[in-house]
C-alpha cells in the first residue's frame, strides 16, 4: 500500500486562514451590536399621503382629456356600428369614405392614448421626484432617532416584523402631510 502524501501547509495559509477567521469574528461582533431597520418602499410610496395627494391631483389634471379621449371612442363605436348596419346599402363611395373615417379616428384615438400615457408617466415622474426627498428624510429621520445603524429596503430575503419600521416611517409622513396642511 503505497503512503499517502499529506499537502504541506504553507506558513503564508496560515495567515490568510488567521485573516478569515477575524474578519469572521469582526463581521459577527459588528452584527450582533449593529441596530438594523427595514422599510418596504413600495408600500411606503404607495400609502404615503404625500403621494396619494400628488396622484389625486395627476388625475384631476388628466381626467378632461382623458373624458375627451371617452367622447372619441364612442364617437368610433358609433361610426362603426352605423358601418356595419349601413355597409350594404350605402353606396361604394360612400362606404369606402365611412372606412377612411372609421381608420383615420381609430389613429387618431391611439396616438392621443400614447401621448396622454406618455404625458401621465412624465408628470407622475415629476410629482414621485418631488416627493421622494421628503419620504428619503423621513426614513432617514426616523434611523437617527431611533440610533439605527443600517435600513435596508426591499428586496430583502427576510426581515422580521420587529425590525420592520415601514409603519413607523408611514406614520411619520402621515403626521408631516397633516401638519403642512394643517389638519
Amino acid at each position: 500500500m503505497a503512503a499517502r502524501s499529506v499537502p504541506k501547509f504553507r506558513p503564508h495559509t496560515g495567515l490568510i486562514l488567521a485573516g478569515v477567521v477575524l474578519w469572521l469574528c469582526a463581521t459577527m461582533a459588528f452584527a450582533q451590536s449593529a441596530r438594523i431597520g427595514y422599510v418596504d418602499m413600495k408600500r411606503l410610496i404607495d400609502n404615503a399621503p404625500q403621494v396619494l395627494d400628488a396622484r389625486r391631483t395627476l388625475e384631476a389634471e388628466f381626467n378632461p382629456r382623458n373624458k375627451a379621449l371617452e367622447s372619441e371612442q364612442n364617437r368610433l363605436a358609433e361610426i362603426e356600428a352605423r358601418d356595419r348596419r349601413d355597409s350594404a346599402i350605402l353606396p361604394k363611395t360612400a362606404a369606402d369614405s365611412l372606412k377612411r373615417e372609421i381608420e383615420a379616428l381609430r389613429k387618431s384615438i391611439e396616438r392621443t392614448r400614447k401621448r396622454l400615457a406618455e404625458e401621465f408617466k412624465a408628470r407622475g415622474d415629476e410629482e414621485f421626484n418631488r416627493q421622494w426627498p421628503r419620504i428619503e428624510a423621513a426614513v432617514i429621520a426616523y434611523a437617527r432617532e431611533n440610533q439605527l445603524d443600517l435600513v435596508v429596503q426591499a428586496p430583502v430575503m427576510y426581515a422580521s416584523a420587529q425590525i420592520d419600521i415601514t409603519d413607523a416611517v408611514l406614520a411619520r409622513l402621515k403626521r408631516d402631510a397633516a401638519t403642512a396642511t394643517g389638519r
